[in-house]
């Protein structure tokens, strides 16, 4: 029995054991610790595939991406370096669903193990499809697709850029098309690679040039179809940026009718086809024909028209003449009317010709079609021409038709009856004109005019009763 009255033979079954000695024991450090680790999991997962959800996406100046793959129960950090990530098709962002082949490994300096990624798609869609949508909604986000932006394709163009491969059967559908429906129309064909290495470099190099030069009125960029890949030029941001910046009209041609690339959404005009393309460019001269014979037609008809009213109201006129100084001086008051309005009407056309020509001169000066100024200049000139040859015959028939009334007129005057020997025999001092025997008596003087002065006479015998010539 001890002093505290304790069993010396006592164990607390609660108190700890003793740790045994352990001579020559290795202890590590958290260096060493941390690099064993770091080999078991490079050893063990030298390679492996992974999928998650992008989160605390971040890209410094490095270049390098980092950011935290994570699914419903777990998260890890992930690494992609600059060299890899340049080889991505689309932009890595936060919520988007990846699947990668990586290593994984241990950042020692923090003690925290990582995946270092290789290679990266997206997870339930392709790297293209993914770049292609991404790259559209930014390009819309910059109103590169606004409807307002786009620019109408000219009628009849006097020359067509054509930018597609010298080789295949694009470019001899293209000519077969434009030869048929619209013969002499020049095209200039800028030839360019439309798939592989350096083609997104040579399309935007052929709009530029054909802006440079600026004689062509429209541009068609056209290829056959082919798969995503084959058409990832037509899906590039430097190809849609181009198109945009175009001052000549770019229609869109690329693939088949079910094919949409990010070209069609930038070009002023989307064709389904090449061939289609060609069709909406370039109209039928046929129709064209047609077009301006019945526009021709109905301008003669219309003519005839108006000069068979003129000629009805002129017989009208005739019919209703009776005093004919008067009617001349009406006529010749008409006539001076029907001129000024005709004038006025000339110059009316002519202003609205100008104000038109000043219309379609300022358009085209923003493009510098300086050929295309200069037909029209020419057209404007022979339509002056022509209006001025116009209103010189509808003056002249006028005229003549004045001349031909007015010497009929003159016919019927009395002074020409005077002329052919006839006379007035009147009153006087009254003046009233004689026609009956019985309005004088004898001794009565009367005055007689004659065609050329007067005679003064006494009547010596009235005989009453009509006597002939």
């Amino acid at each position: 029995m001890s002093v505290t009255g304790e069993d010396p033979s006592f164990v607390d079954p609660s108190a700890p054991e003793p740790f045994p000695e352990q001579p020559g024991r290795s202890i590590l450090t958290v260096s060493e610790l941390t690099r064993r680790i770091r080999e078991i999991l490079e050893e063990r997962f030298p390679l492996v595939w992974i999928t998650g959800e992008i989160s605390n996406f971040r890209r410094p100046a490095s270049g390098h991406a980092y950011f935290t793959l994570k699914d419903d129960a777990a998260q890890i950090a992930a690494v992609l370096f600059r060299q890899q990530a340049r080889q991505l098709r689309f932009q890595l962002e936060d919520g988007l669903s990846i699947i990668g082949l990586g290593r994984v490994t241990v950042y020692e300096p923090r003690g925290s193990y990582q995946i270092v990624l290789e290679y990266i798609e997206p997870a339930g869609l392709g790297a293209l499809q993914l770049a292609f949508e991404q790259l559209k909604k930014k390009l819309a986000a910059e109103g590169l697709f606004d409807p307002a932006r786009k620019k109408p394709l000219p009628f009849l163009p006097a020359k067509i850029a054509v930018i597609t491969s010298p080789s295949g059967a694009v470019i001899h559908d293209i000519l077969n098309i434009t030869g048929r429906r619209f013969p002499g129309i020049p095209l200039v064909i800028v030839p360019v690679k439309v798939q592989g290495e350096g083609a997104v470099e040579e399309i935007v190099r052929a709009i530029e040039l054909a802006n440079l030069h600026g004689d062509a009125d429209v541009i068609l960029l056209a290829r056959g179809g082919g798969s995503l890949e084959d058409l990832a030029a037509f899906n590039s941001e430097a190809v849609a940026r181009a198109i945009a910046a175009s001052r000549i009209p770019v229609v869109s041609a690329v693939g088949h009718e079910t094919d949409v690339t990010i070209a069609d959404f930038a070009a002023d005009l989307r064709a389904p086809t090449p061939s289609a393309a060609a069709e909406l460019v370039v109209p039928e001269r046929g129709d064209l024909l047609r077009k301006i014979a019945m526009l021709l037609d109905g301008l003669r008809r219309g003519l005839l028209r108006r000069l068979d009213r003129e000629r009805r109201a002129l017989q009208e006129y005739r019919r209703r003449l009776s005093r004919p100084h008067r009617r001349i001086q009406d006529t010749w008051i008409r006539l001076d009317e029907l001129s000024q309005r005709l004038e006025r009407a000339a110059k009316m056309a002519m202003r609205i010709k100008r104000r038109e020509l000043s219309s379609l001169t300022q358009r085209l000066v923003l493009q510098r079609p300086e050929k295309i100024i200069e037909r029209y200049k020419q057209k404007v000139d022979y339509n002056k021409s022509k209006l001025l040859l116009l209103y010189n015959k509808i003056t002249h028939l006028k005229k003549g038709d004045h001349r031909l009334l007015d010497s009929r007129l003159g016919a019927a005057s009395p002074l020409a009856i005077l002329k052919r020997g006839y006379s007035v025999a009147r009153s006087l001092p009254e003046r009233r004109v004689l026609v009956d025997s019985g309005q004088v008596v004898p001794q009565e003087r009367v005055e007689v005019v004659l065609y050329s002065g007067n005679l003064v006479c006494e009547v010596k015998e009235v005989h009453h009763g009509q006597k002939d010539l």
